[in-house]
């Protein structure tokens, strides 16, 4: 009651919400919001451009997928955050505020566990990328994602190449009538960087040789041991990656945090103010 007293006090057209900490929330939502619409519009158009067949094939590794469903999520979100300060709507700036920081909480979490529960971790990522495997032919965006992966880190399969066997165009059973039968993907392969024609089937039959002899075309290390072995050696890019998504989250929750006291403070002064114009003597 004090606040709004020094309110009063300095005159009817004093206001406790500022326009500065107002508008930047609602920039700093409205970029978020177009970031949102631009996630949802590609994973969108994805989705679209892939066979019906293959629509519903593997939706838990799809890539498009879980840019919808983040698009999807951070556009709810930052939407609440834009409305909520354009309106001075405090149930809207509440909703942004206690949700962002349910977030922040559970990456929070999620790290810890990480490293806690490496092991588990590790066996989550495994049961994902041979999941992947399975799902290699069926999906296009997914085949590009681990043909990157494989190219990037050196490596084929999840934890040796011989995982490639769980493919059903790649598994060696002599009843399989694929061309690839008992072969891996031309990602697993040696490949230099300035080679401009790449043979595509330069991994035809190699499941069938010893490791040795196929080290010889293909990389035979799985890229899990690779991936942990790149997570160990880069600690401090990924603390500046989770850093990175941190900052912008925690700028949200203060400034909805201050919006909303200065939306409440301006409540109390109107409140304020009507009372004493109704009853000068309360």
């Amino acid at each position: 009651m004090r606040g709004a007293a020094r309110g009063a006090a300095r005159g009817a057209d004093f206001s406790f919400v500022s326009p500065v900490v107002k508008y930047l929330l609602f920039v700093f939502n409205m970029l978020f919001w177009v970031i949102a619409m631009v996630m949802v519009s590609i994973g969108v158009y994805a989705r679209v451009m892939k066979h019906a067949d293959t629509a519903l094939a593997c939706l838990s590794v799809d890539p498009a997928m879980l840019l919808m469903v983040v698009g999807v999520l951070i556009f709810l979100i930052t939407f609440c955050g834009c409305v909520g300060s354009l309106r001075e709507n405090i149930c809207l700036l509440q909703t942004f505020c206690v949700v962002l920081t349910l977030i922040f909480l559970l990456q929070l979490v999620a790290g810890v566990l990480g490293f806690v529960f490496a092991d588990k971790a590790r066996t989550k990522v495994t049961e994902l990328i041979n999941e992947a495997i399975v799902h290699y032919r069926d999906d296009l965006d997914l085949q590009n994602l681990i043909d990157f992966g494989q190219k990037e880190f050196g490596c084929c399969g999840g934890v040796a190449f011989t995982d490639w066997q769980n493919n059903m165009y790649f598994n060696c059973t002599s009843g399989n009538p694929s061309s690839e039968r008992c072969s891996v993907p031309y990602s697993c392969c040696h490949i230099a960087k300035d080679q401009a024609v790449i043979n595509t089937m330069c991994g035809s039959g190699l499941q069938e040789q010893n490791y040795l002899d196929a080290g010889k075309v293909i990389h035979t290390n799985g890229c899990i041991d690779k991936l942990v072995n790149w997570l160990h050696s880069n600690m401090f890019l990924l603390g500046g990656v989770a850093l990175g998504l941190a900052i912008p989250q925690l700028v949200g929750i203060m400034l909805s945090q201050i919006l909303i006291n200065q939306i409440k403070d301006q409540i109390e002064l109107q409140n304020y103010n009507y009372r004493h114009q109704t009853d000068p003597w309360r």
